[in-house]
């Protein structure tokens, strides 16, 4: 496993990281204790950027994630997140930055994973009724009070990042950042190269896609959420699997996997990049680690940019109510 330091932070986190996400139940079936033998397994495999967050199941994610890493807290950065909360409509989620609300989804978040600190705390999305710099501040009282090492912004948009830093140091942004869709990430990175801030690209595999299979909507399970997504409805899916065949063509030349193709590339666009795939199953997490025996010159990574440039992706990454929410 190779390491990067993490933006302006001491934590030296593995190159690929994990995403809990799937673990549940947002892309179909799951089964707990399978993912518990999965994320124990990622440690062995060198792999100790765990990323959570108290949306994911509701607090169902953390607490797996905290059996997990049970005895073996020296191994992990452990990572999550706050600030989405259920609408009581039923409706898309709602955003809750408000300061008090802050220390007290930290301490649920504390509870539920069984440890004293979190390593790093992102805010998961930006609230737009609160001023980031009161949100930015309560988060720098759980650093001050030892709840927290390190904080995070997630889908925040340079002008929010730079107010958010004056408060207090920011080390990471999470944000969607793939092959698929970079165009945000992009725009992001100059502003976080100057601040000294890391980029963990969460998605980036395009919520498998870029893996090569995904060709119709038959082949995602029933109930799962990206089949509300406008990247893989109608003519957007048959358009974005067109694309991603012209990656599977480029891998034959590299002797390796579409998804290991992917992550290299995002690997190559510097070191203060950090993916963070998703899964639930061993092999994949194995095939995902392969990515860092790939090596591609500047040429393949121009070759890879090209196939599949800024803005080819057909559809929004989110639907339509959600991508307020986005990059602001």
């Amino acid at each position: 496993m190779h390491y990067r330091k993490l933006g302006n932070s001491t934590l030296e986190v593995s190159a690929v990281g994990l995403g809990l996400m799937s673990m549940s139940g947002v892309y179909g079936p799951f089964d707990e204790e399978e993912c518990v033998g999965v994320i124990q397994h990622a440690i062995g495999r060198g792999i100790n950027f765990l990323d959570s967050s108290d949306m994911y199941g509701w607090g169902q994610n953390e607490t797996l994630l905290g059996r997990a890493i049970k005895g073996r807290r020296n191994d992990v950065v452990v990572t999550t997140k706050f600030g989405q909360v259920r609408s009581p409509s039923g409706g898309p989620n709602l955003v809750n930055g408000r300061p008090e609300y802050v220390a007290q989804a930290c301490d649920a978040s504390l509870k539920r994973l069984g440890v004293e600190t979190i390593d790093l705390y992102f805010q998961h999305r930006v609230d737009p009724t609160v001023p980031i710099e009161d949100t930015a501040g309560a988060m720098a009282q759980l650093v001050e009070r030892g709840k927290v090492r390190f904080l995070g912004l997630c889908e925040a948009a340079p002008a929010t990042i730079r107010r958010a830093h004056a408060v207090h140091p920011i080390s990471a942004l999470q944000s969607e950042y793939s092959l698929l869709y970079r165009k945000d990430a992009e725009e992001t990175l100059p502003t976080l190269r100057e601040l000294g801030i890391s980029f963990v690209a969460y998605s980036p595999l395009g919520r498998s896609f870029l893996t090569g299979t995904v060709h119709t909507p038959s082949d995602l399970p029933e109930g799962d959420r990206r089949l509300a997504h406008p990247r893989f409805q109608g003519e957007n899916l048959l358009r974005n699997a067109e694309h991603v065949s012209k990656i599977e063509r480029i891998t034959k030349d590299k002797g390796c996997t579409p998804a290991q193709l992917v992550l290299a590339w995002l690997l190559a666009q510097g070191r203060d990049v950090v993916p963070i795939p998703g899964t639930k199953r061993k092999n994949r997490l194995d095939e995902n680690v392969g990515a860092l025996d790939v090596q591609l010159s500047p040429d393949d990574v121009r070759r890879i940019s090209e196939a599949l440039p800024v803005g080819a992706a057909a559809g929004t990454r989110y639907p339509e109510g959600q991508m307020k929410t986005v990059h602001v």
